[in-house]
């Protein structure tokens, strides 16, 4: 695979700042985007050198401990999208990404990658990051479109169907668009690096499904837990 320079890499920043310009002088906020964008790059660079010691140890303890910080994490992003920030939200939360999470992790390791540890850290650890990551999005954007819709007195029923519908709006058109608008970066790496490119397709619908199954097992763990709360 190509090499990227460090001088190629920061090209990339260009058009950033043009975005960060206009985001400044239309939100007045001139610090999130360089802040958010500085905390990625140290993220990125830290968790590089953090897997290649978790590749090398094979740490089911060590594996668990991650899954769990991925949980705990996510579950605080969505929270910062919610004006109830409940001890009782956050569970409500933490349990919808947790549950749905685990249920594909185990899924996808355990019986459609068949793998001969149950534990092999080159595939969990990214695909519980994917998926993750995918539910955090999902609950996210359900919680704060579930908030919006409840203040015009609609009914817990049609604020749910108007939040569910947001929340699986990325998913859908992801799904619509593979293969037609882009090809999803997991296929594109691994073609990149010379897998067979019928090999990385069973991989990207692999991943596709994942994304929007999680995502909407997500939410209505969110709904059935928020429902039986308010209940």
């Amino acid at each position: 695979m190509q090499t990227i320079s460090f001088y190629n890499l920061s090209l990339t920043l260009l058009p950033l700042i043009f975005v960060w310009y206009f985001y400044y002088k239309w939100t007045g906020d001139n610090k999130e985007v360089i802040y958010s964008t500085v905390r990625m790059v140290i993220q990125l660079l830290l968790i590089g050198y953090l897997l290649l010691f978790i590749f090398e140890e094979k740490n089911a303890l060590i594996g668990f401990f991650i899954i769990a910080f991925m949980c705990v994490v996510s579950t605080w992003i969505t929270l910062r999208n919610t004006d109830d920030k409940s001890q009782k939200h956050y569970l409500t939360i933490f349990a919808a990404i947790t549950l749905s999470g685990v249920i594909h992790l185990i899924l996808i390791i355990g019986f459609v990658l068949n793998l001969e540890s149950l534990y092999e850290p080159r595939y969990v650890i990214p695909i519980a990051g994917m998926i993750f990551a995918n539910t955090m999005n999902a609950v996210s954007l359900c919680v704060e479109r579930f908030e919006k819709e409840s203040l015009h007195n609609i009914g817990f029923e049609q604020a749910r169907k108007i939040a569910f519908k947001a929340s699986m709006i990325p998913q859908i058109n992801t799904l619509l668009a593979v293969g037609l608008v882009a090809l999803p970066g997991m296929m594109t790496g691994q073609i990149l690096s010379g897998i067979d490119p019928l090999i990385a397709v069973r991989y990207q619908i692999m991943i596709m499904t994942m994304m929007i199954s999680s995502s909407g097992i997500s939410v209505i763990i969110y709904f059935l837990l928020k429902k039986r709360n308010n209940s």
